[in-house]
């Protein structure tokens, strides 16, 4: 069997340039890479731009890798009709099952998202041709350099703070679909220091996928404070998809 691509979907707050350290040495390893845009619009919205894309820009065998947010995105992806979607690597992020949303995952695990008042960690504004009631959340500076990106140089989380993608609040409360990872082999990479989505919650739901697990002292952005464990994760991925 060919080498699998490798797709890198970004999450909430981020955008393509947050893989660059692990799509390098992917591509230094003889691999395939591509890093899409994710819309943060929906899930369904954005997990059907990601199944899309794979339709039309990869051939042969594929694994899904998604940061945060995009875990719903990639778990939906994956449950449409292209069987080249052999595994999926979640880093940092969401594995949910049916009927789950993000913010009832994030209920009382600890996360500094989840607050009284969500603008005191977040900037809710208005964008054009949104469902009434609909808003763009942006993270405030002080939550970037606390709570997202803590482990980053100070540039870096300035970086993060200047340039993040927002996402909509509808795309924390749509649930998500049927969960691909019961039928495709899964990995997990756990930073012990996200303050986002605190380790023992994407530890549980990696755990109920059966996911092959592996921690890492990282924040939320541990694929670029620690890539080297990532790019470990998606290579043994990629190993076990061509057996």
């Amino acid at each position: 069997m060919p080498k699998p691509t490798i797709v890198l979907v970004h999450g909430a707050w981020a955008d393509a340039s947050s893989w660059n350290a692990v799509s390098a040495a992917l591509r230094d390893d003889g691999l395939t890479v591509f890093s899409p845009p994710n819309l943060l619009r929906g899930v369904q919205g954005d997990a059907a731009y990601v199944s899309s894309f794979v339709a039309q820009r990869t051939t042969g065998p594929v694994v899904l890798v998604g940061h945060s947010y995009e875990g719903f995105v990639i778990t939906n992806a994956a449950s449409t009709d292209d069987d080249r979607v052999k595994a999926m690597v979640y880093v940092d992020a969401f594995i949910p099952d049916e009927g789950e949303t993000v913010f009832q995952i994030l209920g009382g695990s600890g996360s500094a998202l989840d607050v009284p008042d969500p603008t005191s960690v977040l900037d809710l504004v208005g964008y054009p041709g949104s469902p009434e009631g609909d808003l763009e959340a942006f993270l405030k500076a002080d939550t970037v350099h606390g709570s997202f990106a803590q482990d980053l140089a100070e540039a870096d989380r300035w970086r993060i703070v200047e340039s993040q993608r927002p996402i909509t609040l509808s795309a924390n409360t749509t649930p998500s679909g049927a969960g691909a990872w019961k039928s495709l082999p899964s990995w997990a990479v756990v930073g012990t220091e996200d303050r986002v989505i605190p380790p023992a919650t994407p530890r549980s739901m990696a755990e109920r996928a059966g996911a092959t697990i592996t921690e890492v002292a990282g924040s939320h952005v541990s694929m670029i404070s620690e890539p080297k464990v990532t790019i470990q994760t998606i290579l043994d991925a990629a190993a076990a998809s061509t057996d």
